[in-house]
């Protein structure tokens, strides 16, 4: 057994998982992007090598990186696993009786490294020739997927989240992202090196989203209620941390849902113990509910008060400084939507950030954080930054 453990944002990283882009992303076009969550087609070359730029830049700070399909792969040498994960598969409705049968008879005969591979990137009509009978297939479109891509694996942040010792596999809220998490329970539930880990959260809860969970301080954990994490999975992670004494107080954060503010790590992330950089268009108004804990366990909520009040109060400091995204609303707008909030902190004072967000990236060096700047031309177009592209296994206790 590997220890692992993440009780705040900010400490040393020493352990991440990421995903390398591949196959799946070479599935999106102008046809199926939208439904699949990409504003735009990547060139699926130059998004690996920033990627691998990206990855490099960790190393090179010391941090361990773990790459979900590999783990995939190793995962589906376990007999259990692969049967899970097939099993999953073919629990979709739209497949019916003929077609059920084969997918599960291609399934079964693919090696671990292919097997992942499908699972990722997804099974094409045409991949299944010579084409099983059944009126299901017959009535196929040709570009339509037996299996569907998971291009969104790419930003690994958001189906599964650390809270001490403990992982959150959470529930994902849009259809094309569903199947996400049945890979990374498999990963956290039969890897060897993840062996006696406990989870605080499963699939099927209610709709509780990775990049949505700040870990504000030890026991103070921040989410944001929007387009993909409700009021009812904020509560119902409120009552599982709570039931585990993994956190004293949850902030209830309510975010704008339109796709610019998808998650709470879109508006605000930590660069420090005691500072966030944030967007400044909502950094007068965001609000939060504060939630704790009576002695029978049940959630306790308070009216909202400020945001960034509530948190100060919560962390037990005097106040949580805010560095601006940009030097004026354009700019701060633009550097918002192309992910300028979404800084991945590697230690105190220290992060990663897209090297194209000028201002706010000069804003974090006048305060004195120090920024490893990545190009992210093409790994920006889902709409997702290095916070959202990492999940962290392990930091240094707060």
């Amino acid at each position: 057994m590997v220890a692992h453990y993440v009780d705040n944002e900010v400490s040393r990283l020493k352990t991440v998982m990421l995903h390398r882009p591949g196959p799946e992303l070479a599935r999106l076009t102008p046809r199926n992007n939208d439904s699949l969550l990409f504003d735009g087609i990547p060139w699926v070359g130059r998004a690996q090598a920033e990627h691998d730029a990206f990855a490099e830049a960790l190393r090179g700070r010391g941090v361990e990186v773990l790459y979900l399909g590999q783990l995939l792969v190793e995962t589906l040498a376990v007999t259990e696993a692969r049967r899970d994960l097939i099993g999953g598969v073919l629990d979709d409705r739209r497949l019916g009786d003929a077609l059920r049968n084969r997918v599960g008879e291609y399934l079964a005969d693919q090696d671990p490294q292919r097997l992942a591979d499908v699972l990722m990137a997804g099974l094409a009509h045409e991949e299944m020739k010579p084409g099983p009978g059944g009126l299901v297939y017959q009535m196929m479109d040709r570009h339509d997927f037996v299996i569907d891509p998971l291009p969104n694996l790419l930003f690994t942040r958001d189906s599964s989240v650390w809270v001490r010792d403990r992982v959150a596999i959470t529930s994902l809220a849009m259809p094309a992202r569903v199947r996400e998490t049945s890979l990374t329970q498999a990963i956290y539930r039969h890897h060897p090196r993840f062996a006696g880990t406990e989870t605080v959260f499963n699939p099927g809860l209610e709709h509780v989203e990775g990049g949505d969970v700040l870990l504000l301080a030890p026991g103070v954990l921040a989410v944001g209620v929007g387009e993909r994490t409700t009021p009812a999975g904020a509560e119902r992670l409120a009552r599982r941390v709570f039931a585990a004494d993994l956190a004293r107080t949850i902030l209830a954060v309510p975010i704008a849902q339109e796709r610019a503010t998808m998650h709470l790590d879109t508006v605000c992330t930590m660069v420090d113990v005691d500072a966030v950089v944030m967007y400044p268009n909502v950094a007068d108004t965001l609000q939060a509910w504060t939630v704790t804990a009576d002695p029978d366990g049940e959630p306790v909520v308070t009216q909202p008060r400020p945001f960034l009040v509530a948190a100060a109060e919560a962390m037990g400091i005097d106040r949580l400084r805010i560095i601006d995204t940009g030097l004026d609303p354009v700019t701060a707008e633009r550097e918002q939507w192309d992910d300028g909030n979404n800084t991945l902190a590697l230690a105190p004072r220290l992060c990663v950030a897209y090297e194209r967000n000028v201002e706010t990236n000069a804003q974090l060096d006048r305060a004195g954080v120090e920024v490893i700047a990545i190009s992210g031309s093409e790994l920006g177009s889902g709409r997702g930054g290095p916070r959202c592209m990492s999940c962290p296994i392990e930091r240094e206790p707060g």
